[in-house]
Parts: C-alpha cells; structure tokens; sequence
C-alpha cells in the first residue's frame, strides 16, 4: 500500500513521507535498478527469492547507517525514539533515580498521596475541584528545596509556588499527572487515592510511582495544555531526541538548530506572522513545553527564563541536574 503524505516514510528516516521520499521517487528508483542490474551482472545466476534478500541487506545496511541530520542516529535508530512504545526503547536505559526529594512533581505527588493517606484514602477538593489551599501551601513552602529556586520570582509569575492551585502550575501539572497515571480520581467532591496505589506506597514508597507518571506525562498529557498558542507543534514524538540532544551539550540554541534540521516538517506548522519567523516559534515551543515545563518540573534541569526580557540575549544554556543523568543512561553508537 502507498504511504500517505502525512505516514512515516516507508525508508525509516523517521520523517513524514512527503518530506522524505515522496519527491524523491525517480532518484531512488534508478539507484534501486543500478543495483540490480550490478548485481545481476555479477551474478547472472540468481534466483528472485536470493535477489530480494540482497536487496534486504542492501536496504538494512543503508538504514543502520548514521544521518548527519540525526546528529549521528540511524533511521533505525530514530524510528524506535519515534515510535517505539515507552517500555520498548532502545539506546537507553531509563531508570529510577533514588532520591526523588529534589523532583519537584515527585514531591507534590507526595504531598498528595500523605493528604490522603493521613485521612482514610481520600480529601475534599475545593469548590472549582482544585486541591486545598492547606494543600497549595505546603507544595510552595518546598521551593527552597529545588535548584530552581535560585531564579527568584515574584509569586504571581512563579511556577514553583502560588496561593491556589490555578497560579501554581507545577502543582497543577503534578495533580493533571497523577490522574492520568491513575494514582488519584476526584468523586463526589474529593480526591481519593486508589486502593492500588495506596498499597504500592505503603510497600515501595514514591519510588514505585516515577516512571507511570514520567509515561504520563510522554505519552498522554498534552503538552500544550498549560499555554494559548493558536498552532499546534505536538512536541512529545521527539521528547527522546530533544533530552539526548539536551544531556549532550545543555545548549538551547542548539538543540533548536539540531530539530528544525532533523525534523524540518515542524517549521510548517505555524503560519508565518509579523513576530515570529517559524524556526523562532518552534524555538519558543520548545523552550516553553519541552524545557521549561518537562525537565524543569521534573528536576532534570534548570533554566532562567529571565532573558526574555534581556535586551540582548545571550546564548542559552541549561544547567543539567544530577536527576537527568541519573534517570536516562543513553547507549549510542555512532
């Protein structure tokens, strides 16, 4: 069947088919009949059957081969970080960093789960369905703990702190999570917390909860969720990719650059405007739902988003947190 413009090439680039192969058709093809008619030369002999199994190693070997716009990856190997199911990657080890205290979600979710356990598995929520303000309190009173405190902010522009749940989007994020990962369900004015879950943190503590809230928040929140852009540029396919890149040289700059270049289809997705030029937009969706608000509230790292209002800006970096290297263990070979 013929891939569709928008299907993942059929090469196992990893890129949309019509910004692949689409528009390449009459190239590959007399590169696929060269090699035929080379190989058939060679070998007059050959049966169909032993010819298509050249022509299966001769597609393999080019697959496995590294792309410069990979920054060094094979199409196989971006294939699997694209579309490999969360417990099926390879090239990386992702494991469950001990302690969790300096991750701020995995703190919040702690706060939740103790505010329940302390009143036989459940509380109420507020009368907009937000968790109490006793709740909110105590989540901004541990903003000290996290290396992102070292960025002051006033309260009302703060991620990390608020005085109710809907200014305080960390908390908000945190609560979105657990849900989605079926830690905690609201009913009847209260937030409980499942049976299940209850029993596993009485057993392994918070530490049997990070990597179902971490497959959470890759593959089914919605990054863009906490911001207003009109275009959409769903960035979760790539989260892989991006925190490779990101672990390898902390620059935002360049992880910009290495996306639009590897990824180009994605400067298609904003219309162009009076403000931004499509590489800005995606840069500014990157720093805001992948950056900002993925590893930042994570504890992977941080990140002073202050330059914003710098007038001129300076290159930017990321300040990479123990948690990251702890969690993701990447085996690429190039």
């Amino acid at each position: 069947m013929k891939p569709g413009r928008n299907d993942p090439c059929p090469c196992g680039s990893g890129k949309k088919y019509k910004r692949c192969c689409m528009n390449s058709g009459p190239k590959l093809h007399t590169e696929v009949f060269d090699d035929v008619e080379q190989v058939v030369a060679m070998n007059p002999n050959l049966t169909l059957d032993e010819l298509n199994v050249v022509m299966q190693h001769r597609m393999h070997k080019q697959n496995n081969r590294p792309n410069p716009d990979f920054c060094g990856l094979s199409p196989t190997q971006m294939a699997n970080w694209l579309y490999a199911p969360f417990d099926e990657l390879d090239w990386v080890t992702i494991r469950t960093p001990d302690p969790l205290s300096f991750s701020p979600v995995m703190r919040y979710l702690t706060l939740i789960i103790d505010e329940g356990m302390q009143n036989n598995g459940s509380f109420k929520a507020t009368s907009k369905g937000n968790l109490p303000v006793k709740l909110v309190k105590q989540a901004s009173d541990l903003l000290p703990k996290f290396a992102v405190s070292q960025f002051k902010r006033h309260l009302s522009i703060s991620e990390f702190s608020g005085s109710h749940e809907g200014n305080f989007n960390a908390l908000h994020y945190t609560r979105i999570l657990a849900e989605i990962a079926g830690i905690i369900y609201r009913r009847s004015g209260r937030y409980h917390i499942e049976k299940a879950a209850q029993k596993k943190y009485l057993n392994q503590g918070i530490q049997d909860f990070f990597k179902p809230m971490l497959k959470a928040a890759i593959t089914k929140y919605n990054w863009g969720y906490l911001d207003s852009w009109e275009y959409e540029v769903d960035l979760r396919t790539f989260w892989l990719f991006m925190l490779w890149r990101m672990q390898a040289h902390a620059s935002v700059d360049q992880l910009i650059d290495e996306v639009a270049t590897a990824f180009p289809d994605l400067l298609h997705h904003s219309a162009p405007d009076d403000y931004y030029t499509p590489i800005k937009f995606l840069g500014i969706m990157i720093e805001s739902r992948f950056i900002e608000r993925f590893l930042q509230f994570w504890g992977f790292i941080t990140f002073d988003s202050k330059r914003f209002f710098a007038k001129e800006q300076k290159p930017q970096k990321v300040q990479i947190q123990p948690l990251l290297i702890q969690t993701f263990q990447f085996n690429v070979k190039h």
